[in-house]
């Protein structure tokens, strides 16, 4: 793979997973939320496959196979079946409305790149110039998280910060072990198959999963 190209498809890689995740902040629906996470699965995905091609690794292929069959498939299907379970397909009133939380992006991406600056600029590799991406997707993670009243788009946020800290990592390792991928896909998602099951009893007990509905119930 030559230079040009492979700088390329890193930028193009790192380019759909920051928009997907300025989507996902943008709309309501949960079920488009949850489209726009597959597609940021297929896109961390392409990333790690194109840096072991790159580098001639088949490990780190496989590493990218089960990156996409986690990210792309496994995960957005368990949170669509936990999301057709609670009935809940809009996320109707958030603590930011559409344009402050754009604006919020805008500004965590400004401080995602002035903090990761030194390791971006540390080298002429691709893949350090994409470093400030995936903290950004982290930092949208959190936001999502913290500003999402119901426990799916919550849950949806949790994985978009997984998957910036799953980006972070690969970049600026230049790929991990796969074991270690292994070990911490499994840990992702053994705590969403449990969130998703106290989702479910939420629902099923108090016939919603707003989360500020429920502090108003235990007050």
């Amino acid at each position: 793979m030559s230079g040009e190209l492979y700088s390329q498809l890193i930028g193009a890689a790192a380019g759909t997973l920051l928009l997907s995740a300025v989507m996902v902040v943008w709309r309501r629906s949960l079920s488009v939320d949850l489209r726009l996470l597959a597609v940021q699965g297929v896109a961390l995905g392409v990333l790690v496959a194109v840096m072991a091609l790159h580098e001639g690794d088949p490990l780190l292929l496989l590493v990218a196979l089960m990156v996409l069959v986690l990210k792309a498939v496994v995960l957005p299907v368990a949170l669509a079946r936990g999301m057709a379970a609670t009935q809940a397909d809009h996320e109707r009133a958030p603590l930011l409305n559409p344009t402050a939380s754009l604006l919020a992006c805008v500004g965590l991406a400004g401080l995602a790149y002035v903090v990761s600056a030194p390791l971006a600029s540390s080298g002429d590799d691709p893949a350090l110039r994409a470093v400030p991406i995936g903290v950004t997707l982290v930092l949208i993670g959190l936001l999502t998280l913290t500003t999402r009243r119901r426990a799916m788009s919550q849950l949806i946020g949790f994985v978009m910060m997984d998957n910036g800290i799953a980006t972070v990592a690969l970049l600026t390792a230049g790929g991990v072990p796969l074991v270690v991928e292994l070990g911490v896909s499994l840990d992702v998602l053994l705590v969403v198959l449990i969130l998703l099951v106290l989702t479910s009893r939420m629902q099923a007990a108090f016939g919603g999963t707003d989360l500020d509905e429920l502090k108003e119930l235990h007050d």
